[in-house]
């Protein structure tokens, strides 16, 4: 009697504190892009992910759970497959 499932779980592990996170969709057209091609540098990626994020602030939450919220949105094709 379980439900089935129609998406997998992210593997991203949300604090408490992210629940009523929300963010101006104006941030994620910022966020580098990352396809996890073999030519792509993953640790630029990530500097320049935090450069992005460093930008945007909020009082109400800690930087981890903006970058946790945010990440999966800087991630394309087959690095969004990974994920």
């Amino acid at each position: 009697m379980n439900p089935t499932r129609t998406s997998t779980p992210s593997c991203i592990v949300f604090p408490p504190d992210a629940s009523h996170f929300n963010f101006k969709s104006d941030i994620i057209q910022l966020l580098p892009c990352f396809h996890g091609l073999d030519l792509e540098n993953s640790y630029l990626h990530l500097r320049e992910f935090e450069e992005v994020c460093n930008t945007y602030n909020d009082s109400n939450y800690s930087m981890n759970t903006i970058r946790l919220k945010l990440f999966s949105f800087s991630l394309k094709d087959k690095a969004k497959t990974w994920l």
